[in-house]
């Protein structure tokens, strides 16, 4: 029984890691007015006839803080690739010289920036309501085993130590929130 509560707990503990990885790239592709080629992970162009993400058909680099450049392997994509950024509304206007698209970040806007933190911190409470609910399956499961003979004490333990857990994922996502919320709240 014992084992079962202990599996019980390591599983909720990688519901709550998952989660908070998972925060931490989705907040990557927030631009916070520097260059990040993470922002393009979510953008898709028609690649002989397959939606591809712009970083699976082209190398996305960034010179200085400013500039991002992104050069098709496949100089038949410069123009799809051009018209997906637009599409995707990302804020930026691309240029390309027939080679390379290149791209000026603009500095972010006061408004933009409060709205950036405002989607972030949408994020971050999904991500405490995904620990939230890893906690009640978990106490849920240690009920569960504790009406199947896991002694009434060891069960409390192991619903402390699942509430410590719980605390400490909560933390770190707000730890990731308020770096992200500094990051785009800098001009």
């Amino acid at each position: 029984m014992i084992e079962k509560a202990k599996a019980v707990i390591d599983a909720a503990k990688e519901k709550m890691q998952s989660g908070v990885t998972y925060l931490d790239e989705d907040l990557k592709t927030y631009r916070a007015g520097k260059a990040n080629p993470a922002v393009f992970n979510s953008v898709v162009v028609n690649y002989y006839g397959t939606m591809t993400p712009i970083p699976q058909v082209a190398s996305i680099s960034t010179p200085d803080a400013k500039t991002m450049l992104i050069q098709p392997w496949d100089r038949n994509l410069i123009h799809p690739v051009e018209k997906a950024i637009m599409d995707a509304n990302l804020g930026f206007t691309p240029q390309n010289n027939g080679e390379v698209i290149r791209i000026n970040v603009p500095a972010l806007t006061e408004e933009r920036r409060k709205e950036l933190v405002k989607k972030a911190r949408t994020a971050g409470e999904n991500a405490k309501v995904g620990i939230r609910n890893a906690r009640r399956d978990a106490i849920d499961a240690l009920k569960k085993l504790q009406k199947e003979g896991l002694p009434e004490d060891s069960e409390k333990d192991f619903e402390d130590e699942v509430q410590k857990c719980t605390d400490n994922f909560i933390k770190k996502i707000d730890e990731i929130l308020a770096a992200k919320e500094k990051e785009m709240m800098t001009v």
